[in-house]
């Protein structure tokens, strides 16, 4: 009997730590797993501007934008099932920072997509 109580404890907690919520760049909060690398970072010396159209750029030829925020410079889009938010700010006076988040349709980090998207993003700027 202590057995079977102690399996479906472990079992629980298991499913607990498997699913919670994880942050977009937008800063609002979603459901699925929260532990999973789905966030690329890579920096250009190259404005802010001109970064975000080579990023909108990518994003429109991989996939359907279904979002633009022109103020904090963050795109949402839709590739392959997977939603890819990129935002676009400074770190530095010339130098401009950006992250590619893509996250699957159950909520999982697509690291994968993430990097392949800011490669793409980097041949752009060239």
């Amino acid at each position: 009997m202590m057995k079977k109580i102690f399996a479906v404890l472990t079992l629980g907690l298991a499913l607990m730590g498997a699913t919670g919520c994880y942050s977009t760049q937008e800063g609002r909060h979603k459901f699925g797993v929260p532990f999973s690398k789905d966030t690329i970072e890579s920096r250009y010396e190259r404005p802010v501007d001109q970064v975000f159209v080579a990023a909108k750029e990518t994003l429109a030829f991989n996939g359907t934008l279904t979002s633009e925020n022109l103020i904090e410079h963050i795109i949402i889009a839709s590739i392959d099932n997977r939603t890819v938010w990129v935002k676009v700010d400074e770190a530095q006076p010339g130098v401009s920072r950006i992250f590619v988040q893509a996250r699957k349709s159950g909520g999982r980090g697509d690291i994968y997509l993430a990097s392949e998207l800011s490669k793409q993003i980097a041949l752009r700027l060239r």
